[in-house]
């Protein structure tokens, strides 16, 4: 068989990098966790800090055993992100991971149809290709990241759509933190189901 047709299968994944921190963002964060990044994605965002996972062609296709048995040795919390991890079929590398134990989260923009199996999924919708409804109902936390006060917005129109149990979270995009967080921390105390994510992992200077 094609490696591309494994990669469409997911038993092989364009693997751009994996390693073990700590989670720096989010409900999460503070917590020891192995990460599995991606490559692949077409939403485009244009503060993305992982520019270089967007080509999936540049990231070579890794067998999901390899990938699942150098996570196992690490941690019982992983976090599969990207790029966008819903690119691809989730469903193999998620069931080799449960074989492990292991707690599986993932990061994703939703934008397409939800695979695998997931003990945590956070999802941060963009503007430029929304979330599909189904992502929206099993989200357990909404991370919306504010790059400007229109950013506000469309984090309330995106929570709107969320479960009652999904945890709210707004951060500001980190190039212009500075800018912005004065703006969220006014927000939040106004309209506290919302709760601050900072990027803890940059200030820490960790992966």
């Amino acid at each position: 068989m094609e490696i591309m047709d494994l990669v469409e299968k997911g038993t092989m994944l364009p693997l751009m990098e994996e390693f073990y921190t700590i989670q720096g963002e989010g409900f999460h964060k503070g917590t020891a966790a192995y990460f599995i990044r991606v490559g692949g994605c077409d939403v485009g965002c244009h503060w993305c800090d992982v520019k270089e996972s967007w080509n999936a062609a540049t990231h070579p296709p890794t067998a999901i055993e390899a990938i699942v048995n150098n996570a196992s040795k690490y941690s019982d919390t992983i976090v599969i992100t990207g790029g966008e991890p819903l690119t691809w079929n989730m469903n193999p590398i998620t069931t080799a991971l449960k074989e492990k134990g292991l707690n599986i989260h993932i990061e994703t923009s939703g934008a397409y149809p939800l695979t695998g199996t997931w003990d945590w999924i956070c999802l941060s919708p963009k503007k430029n290709k929304l979330p599909m409804k189904e992502v929206y109902s099993v989200a357990h936390e909404l991370k919306m990241i504010v790059y400007n006060k229109h950013d506000l917005v469309f984090a309330e129109e995106q929570a709107a759509k969320v479960g009652k149990e999904c945890m709210l979270f707004l951060q500001p995009e980190w190039s212009v933190r500075d800018k912005v967080t004065p703006m969220i921390v006014d927000y939040v105390m106004a309209n506290p189901k919302w709760k601050i994510s900072l990027q803890t992992h940059k200030y820490l200077n960790i992966p």
